[in-house]
């Protein structure tokens, strides 16, 4: 099977993993307060919120701040 599309994301072997599925683990595992990733973020806890229960999907800027913010990288598989 294909290894991750995420270089610093543990995985297990699986086709692939979608950015979103890594953004909603890496933010539960983290236990942060999602008032914290707010303020250091700029995105604010309700779409969080909203993202972590499933009910809306985020916009690519707010997901590219979470990715920084949680150092997340995705690259190309060759």
């Amino acid at each position: 099977m294909p290894e991750s599309i995420c270089d610093n994301y543990p995985m297990k072997k699986q086709a692939w993993r979608t950015l979103t599925d890594a953004l909603r683990d890496l933010i539960e595992t983290s236990g942060l307060p999602l008032l914290r990733i707010e303020r250091e973020t700029g995105v604010q806890r309700g779409s969080i919120a909203r993202f972590m229960r499933g009910e809306t999907s985020l916009r690519l800027d707010l997901a590219d701040r979470l990715a920084e913010y949680f150092g997340l990288e995705v690259r190309r598989k060759d």
